[in-house]
């Protein structure tokens, strides 16, 4: 896989704790049009796993369902790897250990 700075950008992403699409593009500042297709050519060389959230889950907090990510072995190691290369890659914060963001409210 051609390892790119976005792609770069997407696996830290993904291995500080940013686990689905509209989460890993507030975290890169990349659009969707660049985060989506690197998403799925991860899925696709098996460097990522990604799985539906239940339905239900985003029935209940009125949204749609999340298509969640997870680094596999060979992704952690790329990732891994795209760090090295692209040592500036550390302008992505960590996020702690959790799958979704916390809800915000309107005062």
């Amino acid at each position: 896989m051609n390892l790119t700075y976005p792609t770069a950008l997407v696996l830290q992403a993904l291995a500080r704790g940013y686990h689905y699409g509209f989460d890993i593009m507030d975290a890169t500042a990349l659009p969707s049009g660049t985060v989506y297709p690197i998403l799925r050519r991860l899925d696709r060389e098996s460097l990522v796993t990604a799985r539906w959230e239940a339905s239900r889950l985003a029935q209940r907090e009125q949204r749609p369902a999340r298509r969640y990510y997870e680094l596999t072995a060979a992704g952690e190691r790329f990732a891994a790897e795209a760090a090295d290369r692209y040592q500036p890659v550390d302008a992505i914060q960590r996020r702690p250990a959790r799958l979704r963001p916390a809800r915000q409210t309107k005062e």
